[in-house]
């Protein structure tokens, strides 16, 4: 494994003026916690007001998160760059203080992109901004050339019918949110492929960023043939819809080196703070470590595991011991495979019945206006007082659903109240780009994102009854 460069990276933007910040902090939360209500927190609000304070006195966070992203680079499965990061998140969590840290084993899907391309070769060559898509089965050494044939939804691809065999199929699908869209993604190739076409690009999953491709992964159906599949930028997607606009005969090279490797080892990489009075109990909080082969995955979801792991090592730096274990996960593999999700419930399954919540982050870290939840009502009004803690960062909103996709697998099994950290940013403009790198975040954001799961994870775990 490299060694890390010591932590000396200086903040592009935004330096705080660290005494001065502590005092007024500390000042600004002691006056919001005192205004509320419920007086069982009470014994709450001096811990939180510290935790608040000490998370925005530096930039910790951020200059942790920075030395992730430029020491190993993106971290897909079964690459070199994730297998040190792991290493050196256990080290980094030990130097921490933090109980119980280890890495458990994971088996993952070892996808590699190779070299790739696509180009417009009639009626004149021209270069497309173009990122294959994980899990994609390459081309031959010679690429696969054919003409185009673009469509929007799924329901002009059908209309077409025998019209796309021998094609290129272009979804120029314009970006509406995530769940609508992403589907063309997934879904796209095999209902392609089923109409006999030879491969398939898709319209960046994402709003227009300046020629930027969004890789992600597709999932071919059983079945079907397995054609190469690639994301395009949304302005060549709009060229190549234009052209047929127009009746011009467009035709397209596209070639893609991408193979699947033999499994590789991975790991899930934890750490605690040990409960004083019931260490069997246990809030869960985490992300995912790995991320796409492109940018350096500091949004998706380098900050995610990074605020969520800070939120101990504040616990650890204030000598804040809750009742109950608060855990850190950094989940392997969630990108293209989900196998550290399902390896965490394989190993804990029996232990679900002792996991009173769990927390994720996976939506980067911008600025945070609350948390995302899924459970009963009556926990729903307890985290909704422990919210109430957070008004001075204007974090204080627990909306109407919250998890995440490597916890999702255990909190279904375990039927278990499940939350996710809310932002305000342009997540889904640099997910899954070159553009997912560091400087894109407010290290002010992402202190303020470790603060709040901080004290919401210290509550939950300490209050004198268990969460219902």
């Amino acid at each position: 494994m490299p060694t890390p460069p010591p932590q000396t990276t200086t903040c592009p933007h935004r330096a705080l003026p660290y005494i001065a910040l502590v005092m007024a902090l500390v000042a600004l939360a002691a006056n919001a916690l005192g205004a509320q209500s419920a007086s069982w927190l009470d014994p709450y609000r001096e811990p939180a007001a510290r935790l608040l304070a000490e998370s925005q006195s530096s930039p910790f966070a951020w200059e942790r998160l920075a030395l992730l992203g430029d020491t190993f680079g993106h971290r897909l499965s079964g690459s070199e760059g994730l297998a040190n990061a792991i290493t050196w998140a256990a080290a980094e969590m030990k130097k921490d203080g933090l109980d119980n840290v280890r890495t458990e084993s994971v088996k993952v899907p070892h996808w590699v992109r190779g070299q790739e391309s696509a180009e417009i070769t009639l009626p004149h060559r021209s270069p497309l901004a173009m990122l294959g898509l994980g899990n994609s089965v390459g081309t031959p050494p010679d690429g696969v050339e054919a003409d185009v044939l673009v469509v929007r939804t799924f329901a002009e691809l059908d209309a077409a019918g025998a019209a796309a065999r021998g094609k290129i199929v272009l979804f120029n699908v314009p970006f509406t949110n995530y769940g609508e869209t992403v589907q063309y993604r997934a879904a796209g190739p095999s209902r392609a492929a089923a109409l006999g076409a030879v491969a398939m690009l898709i319209r960046a999953v994402g709003p227009p960023g300046l020629r930027t491709p969004h890789t992600g992964s597709l999932r071919y159906a059983e079945g079907t043939p397995q054609i190469p599949a690639a994301a395009i930028s949304v302005e060549d997607a709009e060229r190549l819809q234009r052209m047929q606009n127009r009746g011009t005969k467009v035709r397209v090279r596209l070639k893609m080196e991408a193979k699947f490797l033999p499994d590789a080892d991975s790991a899930n990489v934890i750490g605690e703070i040990r409960g004083r009075e019931r260490p069997d109990e246990v809030v869960v909080v985490g992300g995912h470590f790995d991320s796409w082969d492109v940018g350096t995955g500091s949004t998706d979801d380098g900050g995610g595991c990074v605020v969520t792991w800070e939120a101990l090592r504040l616990m650890k730096k204030l000598d804040l011991r809750p009742r109950r274990t608060v855990r850190a996960v950094l989940f392997t593999n969630e990108e293209n495979g989900l196998a550290g999700g399902r390896a965490y419930l394989e190993r804990y399954r029996s232990q679900l019945v002792n996991h009173v919540l769990m927390l994720e982050s996976d939506s980067g870290v911008f600025r945070p206006t609350g948390f995302g939840f899924t459970g009963t009502t009556t926990a729903r009004e307890t985290l909704q007082q422990i919210a109430g803690l957070l008004r001075g960062i204007q974090a204080d909103r627990i909306g109407p659903a919250g998890g995440g996709a490597d916890i999702g697998p255990s909190v279904e099994a375990g039927q278990l109240p499940a939350m996710s950290l809310e932002v305000e940013g342009d997540y889904f403009l640099i997910h899954h780009t070159q553009a997912d790198t560091v400087d894109k975040i407010d290290p002010a954001d992402m202190a303020k994102a470790s603060a709040a799961i901080a004290v919401m994870a210290y509550v939950v775990a300490d209050m004198p009854a268990r969460l219902k």
